[in-house]
């Protein structure tokens, strides 16, 4: 087998909408700057994302950092674009048990995203840079896990984007990932310490195109893989149903920030 390699990349600037697939990233020691620098709340504060509103996947969120300007294209090929507008209106979000600071946007956002989602929603940006992930900046997952996943199932539908993973890998064994667990890896030209497995959650279950649910991924997950027993993870589980035992891909966190691009290697 060929030496490991990075395959794909995967970011959104707005949580929970359609994934980009640059042709590189600059990791941080926050994570790539631009991914999730943006964020969903509900009129009572609470983080909206793609498991309350499967339909997000449907949207497309350009952001131009150098501008500060964020285009949100729907479905029906709308466009709403404008610059960032940070109000000082100052939010606090539960991501899970972390709390993440941000500010409301003004402009479109607001009218626009609430018309979309038929709920009042405001549109938030994160104050510091990488905070608006679910748990660790850094996820991977081997291409080889995808396949030997999908054929398991027998669902050809199920493909990376339903994952929403940060890097893709080629060139390793199904479920190599899993013993990097507790090891620190080159990608390309960063260092990341693999901290432990993915939780994974219903929005695996739902089309990435359409956000609609169509496969019964938690299932085959139970099936192939069994439930995780022992260990505690060091991630939040109290909003999964199955209390995390189900997971599938690795977190990380970065120690040594890089760039990283299609084709780098990838360094056990």
């Amino acid at each position: 087998m060929t030496s490991p390699r990075v395959c794909a990349l995967a970011t959104t600037p707005v949580k929970g909408t359609a994934l980009h697939f640059p042709e590189s990233v600059e990791l941080t020691a926050d994570g790539v700057v631009t991914n999730r620098s943006f964020y969903l709340v509900d009129d009572r504060g609470r983080m909206v994302n793609g498991k309350r509103h499967g339909t997000l996947v449907a949207l497309r969120a350009d952001y131009q950092p150098d501008a500060d300007r964020l285009t949100l294209e729907f479905p029906d090929g709308t466009e709403v674009a404008a610059p960032v507008s940070r109000l000082d209106q100052r939010v606090e979000t539960n991501f899970y048990g972390r709390p993440v600071a941000g500010r409301v946007l003004g402009g479109p956002w607001t009218e626009a995203l609430s018309d979309y989602l038929d709920e009042p929603v405001r549109l938030v940006a994160s104050e510091r840079s990488g905070d608006a992930v679910d748990v660790h900046p850094v996820t991977v997952v081997s291409r080889a896990s995808i396949e030997a996943f999908r054929d398991g199932a027998g669902e050809p539908a199920i493909e990376r984007r339903r994952f929403r993973m940060l890097v893709e890998v080629d060139g390793c064994e199904a479920y190599a990932e899993d013993h990097w667990i507790g090891r620190t890896i080159a990608i390309g030209g960063s260092r990341v310490r693999i901290e432990g497995p993915v939780p994974r959650c219903v929005v695996t279950t739902q089309d990435p195109d359409t956000g609609i649910r169509d496969v019964p991924t938690l299932k085959h997950l139970l099936e192939q893989r069994g439930a995780r027993v022992g260990a505690a993870l060091d991630t939040p589980v109290d909003h999964l149903p199955d209390g995390g035992k189900l997971c599938f891909g690795v977190y990380g966190t970065v120690e040594r920030p890089g760039r990283v691009r299609l084709g780098d290697d990838v360094s056990p």
